[in-house]
C-alpha cells in the first residue's frame, strides 16, 4: 500500500484518497538483462477500480497472483506452460488450470499433477507461497494453455 508522505504539495481530498488506494510495488534485479516483471506492469482496470482497503486478503492475493502468472506466461515459449511447484514433502508440481478465492482468507488452485491426476491446493493467505515453474505443455494440445491471460480477462469484468 502507498505510504502517505508529508510534503508542501496540496492535494484535493479525491487525490489524497486515490493515493491511499493505489498499491505500492517495487522490484530490483541484479542481472544485466532483467526480465519484465509484474510489479512494473499497470494494474488491469477491474483491479484498480476498487479501493484495496475494501478487498479481503484472499481477493487481494488472488488478483496479484494473476498478475504474476500472466507475466510469467508471457515469457514462456510455445512448448511450455505454467505450473506450480510445492515446497516441503514430495507433493511435486501442479499444472495450473484454475484459481479462485473464498473470502476472507482462502486462495485455491486447481489443476493436474505431472501424472495428469486431478489436483487442488487450498491455502490460507497467511501461508501463501507460490513457486511458478515452466513445464512442457500437454502433448495433445496444439497450443500451450495460458491460464494467466484467462484469469486477467476475468479481472476486467469485475
Amino acid at each position: 500500500m502507498a505510504k502517505p508522505q508529508i510534503t508542501d504539495q496540496i492535494q484535493t481530498s479525491a487525490e489524497a484518497h486515490e493515493a491511499t488506494a493505489i498499491p505500492c510495488a517495487r522490484v530490483v534485479h541484479t542481472g544485466k538483462n532483467p526480465p519484465k516483471t509484474a510489479e512494473l506492469e499497470p494494474l488491469p482496470e477491474g483491479m484498480s477500480a476498487d479501493d484495496i482497503k475494501t478487498k479481503s486478503p484472499a481477493q487481494w492475493a488472488y488478483e496479484r497472483l494473476i498478475l504474476y502468472i500472466r507475466n510469467f506466461e508471457s515469457q514462456l515459449d510455445s512448448k511450455h506452460e505454467v505450473a506450480m511447484g510445492f515446497t516441503g514433502g514430495d507433493a511435486g508440481i501442479m499444472r495450473i488450470e484454475g484459481m479462485g478465492f473464498f473470502d476472507p482468507d482462502i486462495v485455491t488452485f486447481y489443476g493436474t499433477d505431472d501424472t495428469e491426476k486431478r489436483t487442488q491446493l487450498i491455502q490460507h493467505v497467511s501461508q501463501l507461497n507460490v513457486m511458478l515453474r515452466a513445464m512442457p505443455k500437454a502433448t495433445e494440445e496444439a497450443e500451450p494453455r495460458r491460464i494467466g491471460f484467462h484469469l486477467a480477462a476475468d479481472l476486467k469484468r469485475n
